[in-house]
């Protein structure tokens, strides 16, 4: 499958004049979303704690980890945000995607909406 990129604005909770917009590989293989520490540093953000990572080799890498508002395609969610170096390519994890109900389309190679946010195991 290509690469499919989306545009997508990081934004401080604590004061929402503080932003970042960039555009995002969309990685399914990755639970949280990575930002270069730059501009999560730039609009105030801070780490929270940390986590350690597998990587697609098996091997572990350990990353400060905090917390963030992103807004992609029309929707804003509250997310867990990875540190990444500097000059890392900024990620969006399956996480963020599944909380607003989008998934890639793998014969188009292009994000699609889904008709409702998935929720198992609720029954009404």
């Amino acid at each position: 499958m290509g690469a499919v990129h989306v545009t997508v604005t990081i934004r401080n909770p604590a004061d929402r004049s503080r932003e970042w917009s960039g555009l995002f590989l969309v990685d399914t293989g990755a639970t949280d979303s990575l930002v270069p520490r730059k501009h999560l540093e730039a609009i105030g953000l801070e780490p929270v704690g940390g986590r350690i990572y597998e990587l697609a080799d098996g091997s572990e890498l350990r990353l400060d980890i905090g917390v963030a508002e992103l807004e992609f395609m029309g929707d804003t969610l509250g997310g867990t945000v990875m540190f990444g170096d500097d000059e890392a390519e900024p990620l969006l994890g399956v996480t963020a995607l599944e909380s607003v109900g989008i998934e890639v389309d793998p014969v188009s190679q292009r994000l699609k909406r889904l008709p409702a946010v998935r929720l198992k195991g609720i029954r009404h």
